[in-house]
């Protein structure tokens, strides 16, 4: 499964991660407490959550080569490092960020 780019030739394109690779929007952190106070940029909580936009078919066995499938699929909530190796992919405005399924901390369920 895929999230569809525009092309460079105006026509949209299917971005497809590759092997154990995830395609992820971040999820957007609250701007104001629950009691209705705006929050300044240094009370916010930083974003380790977000939503797989896309997912690859899976990781390489190193064994025997065989595909091992994955255990995140597309429309899943996951748990983000707070430090990691994301690739950051910016489109119309929107940034998507790509991850390694081992980098994932978690999914909510």
């Amino acid at each position: 499964m895929g999230v569809s780019v525009g092309g460079r030739m105006g026509g949209a394109r299917k971005l497809v991660p590759l092997l154990d690779r995830l395609l992820v929007r971040k999820v957007e952190v609250a701007t104001k407490s629950k009691g209705g106070i705006l929050l300044p940029d240094s009370g916010k909580a930083k974003a380790l959550e977000g939503v797989v936009v896309a997912a690859g078919p899976g990781g390489r066995s190193p064994s025997d080569g065989s595909v091992v499938p994955m255990t995140v699929k597309a429309g899943d909530t996951v748990v983000l490092p707070e430090w990691g190796s994301a690739t950051k992919i910016e489109h119309d405005g929107e940034e998507l960020f790509v991850y390694r399924e081992s980098d994932i901390v978690g999914v909510y369920k």
